[in-house]
């Protein structure tokens, strides 16, 4: 693991599954992989200088399932209540020198480390102050990666949201990457997903 600069992924693995029914889907297997699991490795074999995975619903069982994996692990007691309280548990535990914050889903499992390699870079390249922002396409993607300059208004989001509306700041500085494939826009939300 190569790091250009001290860049956290955060995997965002709290969420409930309501659409997918009574399973959660961050356990439901891929390719022989838990998509949790996947999710992780991908960060783990990417430029990040540390993964820390955000749990939530079912914590026990998403831990279970990262055995083995050199991670670190916040819990959100208030998954409940929206995608903003995952991301502000995530980011009130990094560490003060973090330069940059890649904010990965955890049930996307198509997104490649060298897709995550390349925000890395262009992260480096534009000083480490742009938003880098995945696109294929013409189409924007996840995850992004957010400058430290940005941690205190991410923090101030809340409800079921992220970050992304901050992309539409006045003067923000955005940098479009472009990554080569679908895998950042295809996440699994239902049983259909699944089976497709």
């Amino acid at each position: 693991m190569t790091a250009e600069a001290n860049v956290c992924a955060l995997v965002l693995a709290a969420g409930g599954s309501r659409r997918m029914g009574r399973r959660n889907k961050l356990l439901l297997e891929i390719g022989g992989t838990p998509m949790v699991a996947r999710a992780v490795e991908v960060a783990l074999a990417s430029r990040a200088s540390w993964v820390r995975v955000v749990t939530g619903a079912e914590a026990r069982e998403v831990r279970g399932a990262l055995r083995g994996h050199q991670v670190s692990i916040v819990h959100n007691p208030d998954y409940g209540q929206g995608l903003s309280t995952s991301l502000r548990a995530g980011l009130s535990q990094l560490p003060k020198t973090t330069e940059g914050v890649l904010v990965c889903l955890a049930d996307m499992p198509w997104v490649r480390a060298a897709q995550l390699d390349l925000l890395v870079a262009a992260f480096v390249a534009g000083g480490k102050q742009d938003v880098c922002v995945p696109v294929h396409a013409g189409r924007r993607g996840n995850p992004i990666l957010w400058p430290a300059r940005c941690f205190e208004a991410m923090q101030a989001i809340t409800g079921d949201r992220g970050a992304r509306a901050l992309l539409e700041s006045p003067g923000e500085r955005v940098v479009a990457v472009e990554v080569g494939d679908n895998g950042i826009h295809r996440d699994i939300d239902t049983p259909a997903d699944v089976r497709q």
